[in-house]
């Protein structure tokens, strides 16, 4: 009876916080779907305050970084953005909830994915816009406490919404980029309450891939090797995986054809690998996500992104899982690769601004 009580609290707890999401979601959905020039901003400021804790830290990828208080994310974020794309709107294609399995369940978070869509209006951080509907894939992330939004981190592909632009600003991919979908199965959106167990078997067999890979890692160093055994992934991926990544990478489909467009450039041409930490790692029903900042620290040699070796950088990353029986089906990826690329000396939007001759070399 206490074990059904106790699951019943903490669904009680997730409903609770996806309710505070989606008010602020539906709120600020009013305030950024109109037409540039009519005000937007102050209504964003006032949604924001409404929704957040005084305290509120938020954390966004390059070039906007961590901010705290409502008009601190405004100001840097929302305003800049609004100005610049009209009528966007909001195309989520997977909401879970969870408590976090990375701090031992003491800290309750919301998550969604999908892209934000808008017209591309107006210049955008000197990206020259489009007049045309973009799409800006993104991953938000939501800590709720005490009925306030308390934490955010949203990370969306810069790179993404350059290419769309013409302004691409790296070698060709290994992978391939588009307009990703979501999830196969149509089911991601978790509004409604789901079975505990379903979850925490999707936890488990991310845990359980992670934690393969490990052992791999191990092997590989023992033996000088790099590559992993195919069945080391077979184990917990379906053969007909789909890793979606980010734009500078691209997406890749099956074992085979990921280990080849994905796993091996980043094992071989990546060196000095440390583990960092997850700021949130949950999941429920079928789907799991975790981001960190950063996750990880790595030194490329050389290869990678169709770069040179450079020196040891941070990645921020989003991984979003779906489970389809015991195995992984699709995951999609976001990594705040700007960021990591400017800790090496190269800062894609100063390299464009040069370009276009709005900024001296």
């Amino acid at each position: 009876m206490a074990t059904a009580d106790a699951d019943r609290t903490g669904a009680n707890l997730l409903q609770q916080a996806k309710a505070v999401v989606l008010d602020y979601q539906a709120d600020l959905a009013k305030a950024i779907g109109q037409d540039a020039g009519t005000g937007r901003a102050d209504q964003v400021r006032s949604v924001l305050t409404a929704h957040t804790a005084p305290d509120y830290l938020w954390r966004g990828l390059y070039p906007f970084y961590e901010q705290t208080g409502a008009d601190a994310v405004v100001d840097t974020f929302w305003a800049p953005l609004i100005a610049s794309f009209s009528a966007l709107s909001r195309r989520p294609d997977v909401f879970l909830a969870g408590h976090n399995d990375a701090d031992d369940g003491q800290s309750v978070w919301v998550c969604q994915m999908g892209n934000l869509l808008g017209l591309f209006d107006e210049p955008w951080l000197d990206i020259p816009p489009t007049n045309r509907m973009t799409m800006i894939r993104y991953a938000e992330f939501h800590r709720v406490d005490d009925g306030r939004i308390t934490e955010s981190a949203l990370f969306f592909d810069l790179i993404g919404v350059m290419a769309q632009a013409g302004q691409y600003p790296l070698p060709p991919e290994t992978g391939v980029s588009f307009v990703y979908p979501g999830p196969q199965t149509h089911d991601g959106l978790l509004v409604d309450p789901s079975d505990p167990a379903d979850g925490q078997t999707t936890m488990d067999l991310v845990n359980q891939m992670v934690a393969d890979l490990d052992e791999a890692n191990k092997i590989a160093a023992a033996s000088g090797d790099d590559r992993v055994p195919r069945e080391a992934l077979a184990k917990t991926w379906h053969e007909d995986m789909i890793w979606y990544g980010p734009a500078g990478i691209g997406a890749t489909y099956t074992i085979d054809r990921y280990q080849q467009q994905h796993q091996y450039p980043f094992r071989f041409h990546l060196t000095d690998k440390v583990f960092n930490s997850h700021i949130a790692r949950f999941a429920e029903g079928d789907y799991a996500c975790f981001f960190g900042w950063s996750n990880l620290t790595n030194r490329p040699t050389g290869g990678f992104l169709g770069l040179p070796g450079s020196t040891a950088a941070d990645m921020r990353v989003v991984d979003v899982y779906r489970r389809s029986g015991n195995k992984l089906a699709e995951n999609w990826v976001l990594i705040d690769l700007p960021h990591w690329l400017s800790m090496q000396g190269l800062d894609v939007l100063t390299r464009m601004r040069q370009l276009l001759g709005k900024e001296t070399f």
